[in-house]
């Protein structure tokens, strides 16, 4: 199994679902009447980029991904899953493929056969605090309440244990103690993983929120929430931040092969890296393009521009409207820049993948 090519899948992916998540989680706030609506919005965003990585394991395409590599054939759902179980039974202490199989199963709204799949996952890497909490999340998604259980409490606690950091476990942790009404321990584990968040953001200022509800409903008082400053990277606290100004044109020869209604996508990923973008920009495909990519427009707050000294900027119009690379997608790309270069980036989209 190709980690690096799934991981890449997997970033890519979640740009499309942050088209998604983002949108549901600004509807759901403000509206106290849905507060399962909000709580499970937010919960996604932290579930869904973990879970398209096992999905995309099934499903994408890793190969595309290697220039001059053949496109596989494309799989259902069914399809994926029925290879992977079938992988399984002949090889059943693969731990991976059965934490694949529950994200699969996750992704696709299945949260009984998921926690099945984990916990088979959980018998081969019991101290494993990933699995730990996607057990968890999905034995409390198969319940008709979404109440985290004893055993999924327990669970979450070990995972925290394990991985103070673990966002998602603090996150459901909360979530378990503001369903027993200790919503000051709730405030307590939402206040840990208010620091770990990308400061000002959409998902910080919700887990804010989260923590007044639980405060005035558990009569405790309501405190300012510490939501960490932005932390720089570079070797100054005062540089200026990245912001690549990128234009993008197209070979006369490719120009009218541009499928109507396609999509072009503007991405940076590091010259010698992880595969993960650090900054996407996503815009309907009309040629020439310029795009601007800059700190937080990346899958993770901690691998954004300024964490590199050096991008390779990739520009694809896509016929499907989809961040994967599909056969008869148009690419181009630039050689790797300097992050703090000022000048325009000139992308000329010249191949035919």
């Amino acid at each position: 199994m190709n980690v690096p090519f799934l991981a890449a899948c997997a970033a890519l992916i979640a740009l499309g679902l942050a088209f998604v998540l983002i949108p549901l989680a600004r509807a759901s706030r403000g509206l106290p009447k849905r507060r399962g609506l909000y709580a499970l919005a937010l919960g996604l965003a932290f579930v869904l980029p973990l879970a398209t990585l096992g999905l995309y394991r099934l499903l994408g395409t890793p190969a595309a991904l290697v220039p001059g590599a053949e496109i596989a054939r494309d799989l259902t759902p069914q399809q994926a899953i029925a290879d992977l179980r079938r992988e399984l039974d002949a090889h059943p202490n693969d731990a991976d493929g059965w934490s694949t199989l529950g994200q699969a199963y996750a992704t696709l709204q299945q949260p009984a056969a998921a926690a099945d799949a984990f916990a088979h996952a959980l018998k081969l890497r019991p101290d494993d605090a990933d699995l730990l909490v996607a057990w968890a999340e999905a034995d409390s998604m198969a319940s008709p309440q979404h109440t985290i259980s004893d055993l999924a409490r327990s669970r979450l606690q070990r995972a925290v244990m394990i991985n103070p950091e673990h966002q998602r476990g603090l996150w459901l942790l909360g979530i378990s103690d503001f369903q027993r009404a200790r919503y000051a321990d709730a405030v307590a584990v939402w206040q840990r993983l208010l620091p770990l968040l990308p400061a000002g953001s959409q998902i910080a200022q919700a887990v804010a929120q989260q923590v007044a509800l639980a405060q005035a409903r558990g009569g405790l008082p309501v405190t300012a929430p510490e939501i960490a400053p932005p932390v720089a990277t570079s070797a100054s606290a005062t540089a200026v931040a990245p912001r690549l100004q990128v234009q993008v044109g197209i070979a006369p020869a490719l120009a009218a092969r541009i499928p109507a209604g396609a999509v072009l996508f503007v991405f940076a990923r590091a010259p010698n890296g992880p595969p993960m973008p650090l900054a996407v920009q996503k815009l309907p495909a009309r040629l020439p393009a310029t795009v601007v990519l800059t700190d937080g427009m990346g899958m993770s707050p901690s691998m954004d521009l300024s964490s590199v000294p050096d991008v390779v900027i990739t520009a694809r119009i896509s016929a499907s409207g989809q961040p994967l690379p599909h056969a008869g997608d148009l690419e181009g790309r630039s050689p790797p820049v300097p992050v703090g270069q000022t000048m325009p980036v000139a992308i000329t989209i010249d191949k035919v993948l």
